[in-house]
Formats: C-alpha cells, structure tokens, sequence
C-alpha cells in the first residue's frame, strides 16, 4: 500500500468546500498530505480545513477565484511558502449553467460558464505548472465530466467547456511530459453528492418492489471519485499521463444521450 501514500506531499484542490471537493480532501488528508483546501466562500474552506486539522492531519485554507489570474498565482505562492512545493493540484472547481434550447444559449451565459469551467482550469494548470517545471515533478488532475466525452443536450455551454478540458489535458500532458508532469483527467457523470440529492435526480438505491439496485447500477458517490484522484496523485499512477477516466454508473442515460 506505500504506493499509494502520500505523506510529506502537498495537494492543492480547487473547490475544496464542494460536494466533491470535501471527500477528495479528506482522503487526500487521509493518506498523509499537506492538504490545500482552496475556494472562493472562506468560511466553507476554513471549516473543512479546521476539520481535517482536528483529525490530526495538515491542512490549509486559502481563499481564491479560479478566473482571476493575480489570485490563482497568489494560491500557488502561498502554498510553496507554507509547504515548500506544489506536488498535485487538483482542478476541481466549476459549476454548470442554466440550460437552454441550443439556438436560444444567451453570450453571458456562455461566457460565464465557459470562463468558470475552463479558464478556471487553464490558469491553475499555468501557475501550478510553472512551479512543478521548477520542481522538474508534479501531477495535475483535471475535474472534467462525461458532458465535455459525449455532450448534454440543453448544456451547450457547460459541454464545450469540459471537452476543452479534456483537449487542455491532452496537450499538457504531451508538452510536460519532459518535465516529469503527469496531466490526467477524470469524467464524472451523474454523482450523488448532496446537492444532487437535494434535487431529488438522483436514481433510488432499491426498485419498485424494494428490491437493491446491483452496485453496477447504482449512482456512484463522491467517494468513488476521490478514490480515484488519490490514486492519480499517488507513486501508483507514475506512469500514467494524458488519460481520460470517466467515473458513472452502468445506465444507459450514462452512456447515451437517450
């Protein structure tokens, strides 16, 4: 299991305080990093952060906007200065948008949401980069969702934003391999997190009759994510760059568009 230790490493996450966010946090803690918890509500990261320090692990808060240049180099300061170096960043923050009939996609919108989810990107994945160029080692995971692998009908903006993260990774992935820089990314589809349970979207863990949905078939949890980004953050997956992991369930919603 040591391969998949982290301990003296330092993991910056970007939505930090989110659904899925606080669980990747948490294992990340759990496997013995310096955990960054970073987002725009301070009083949401310095409470997760509180938390994990409370377990006994090391932990950060810093506030900042994914969109703003000066504040996402200010994040990546910050944290050499606190611990030193920046190991693995986490690109997680993003939000989706409102959906529309494809012809009726209002500009603002489109640029809101494609600013917060692919800019909100691109800038981290710059500023870290440099940094683990410095380093001459880094590993970067890029939040995307199968949205950006095979669309969403009525989400043109959020859509074309994560396949631009997809494209962001692949090239990053090929242009810093020389620097010892793994660049992935993961594709959640439908996952459980809180808020989506608080839509009432999220499919029911038995049928009709009462009866359990097989695992294969159920919503994945915003565990099953973070288990994977540890493995991605860890000496486990040191020879792995330029790859796609979507993270759904085995429905057909999940695999098609109808």
């Amino acid at each position: 299991m040591s391969n998949f230790s982290l301990d003296g490493k330092t993991v910056i996450v970007t939505g930090g305080a989110g659904g899925l966010g606080r669980s990747m946090c948490a294992n990340f803690a759990q496997a013995g990093a310096n955990v960054v918890v970073a987002s725009r509500s301070e009083e949401k990261i310095a409470a997760e952060a509180a938390k994990i320090r409370e377990e006994g692990h090391s932990a950060l808060a810093i506030t900042v906007d994914v969109t703003d240049e000066t504040q996402v180099h200010s994040l990546i300061e910050q944290t050499v200065s606190a611990f030193g170096a920046v190991d693995v960043i986490v690109n997680n923050a993003g939000r989706w948008g409102r959906s529309y009939e494809a012809e009726d996609t209002p500009l603002g919108e489109w640029r809101t949401v494609v600013d917060q989810n692919l800019t909100g990107v691109f800038l981290p994945c710059m500023a870290a980069g440099k940094q683990m160029i410095k380093q001459q080692s880094g590993k970067i995971i890029n939040i995307a969702s199968t949205a950006g692998s095979k669309g969403n009908p009525y989400q043109l903006h959020y859509s074309a934003a994560k396949a631009g993260v997809v494209s962001l990774t692949n090239n990053l992935a090929f242009m810093w391999a020389k620097h010892n820089i793994n660049v992935n990314c993961v594709l959640p589809g439908l996952i459980a997190t809180d808020e989506l349970k608080g839509y009432g979207i999220i499919p029911a863990d038995t049928d009709a009759e009462g009866n359990p949905i097989p695992r294969l078939e159920l919503t994945p949890s915003p565990d099953n994510v973070a288990d994977l980004t540890l493995f991605l953050a860890s000496p486990a997956s040191d020879a792995l760059t330029g790859e796609l992991y979507p993270i759904r369930a085995w429905m057909k919603s999940e695999r098609f568009w109808q």
